[in-house]
């Protein structure tokens, strides 16, 4: 059980850490230098699948961290919690921060914006650095604590 439990959490943490690092090395740069009318209609698209699926995959991740935590000896517990931390914050930062502005952008119509449009661009990359830094923490603390189990 405990190593069917340490693929599933390797798997999940790593897959948060890679998309959120092909995000932040990819698709953000790509925004950032779109029209403003351009990365509203991309940025309304590219959500469309991302909010489905990764609160899943990072709430999981972290329980599954938890669980693990409670189960391991000394060194590895405090790996596991640490990386449970960490994902826990991937959680909190997206929530707290970048979801909010997702639902700012995608109630914006491309046509209506104006000279006055705040841009939520460097906000929400600013905000994503410091989610993906939390990730690969997590999943690299994670790994450790499997390794050392």
């Amino acid at each position: 059980m405990v190593e069917a439990l340490s693929v599933l959490v390797l798997t999940g943490t790593g897959l948060v850490a890679g998309v959120l690092f092909a995000v932040a090395v990819s698709v953000m740069p790509a925004l950032i230098a779109m029209t403003p009318e351009r990365y509203v209609s991309t940025h309304i698209l590219l959500g469309k699948r991302y909010d489905r699926i990764m609160p899943f995959i990072v709430t999981g991740s972290t329980a599954v961290d938890v669980g693990l935590a409670i189960r391991a000896s000394d060194g590895p517990r405090v790996l596991f919690a640490a990386g449970a931390m960490c994902m826990a914050g991937v959680a909190v930062v997206s929530q707290t921060r970048n979801v909010p502005i997702n639902r700012r952008v995608k109630r914006t119509r491309p046509e209506d914006l104006g000279p006055g449009w705040r841009d939520p661009r460097p906000a929400w990359r600013d905000w994503h650095l410091v989610r993906t830094g939390l990730a690969i923490a997590g999943c690299a603390l994670t790994a450790a604590a499997v390794v050392l189990s």
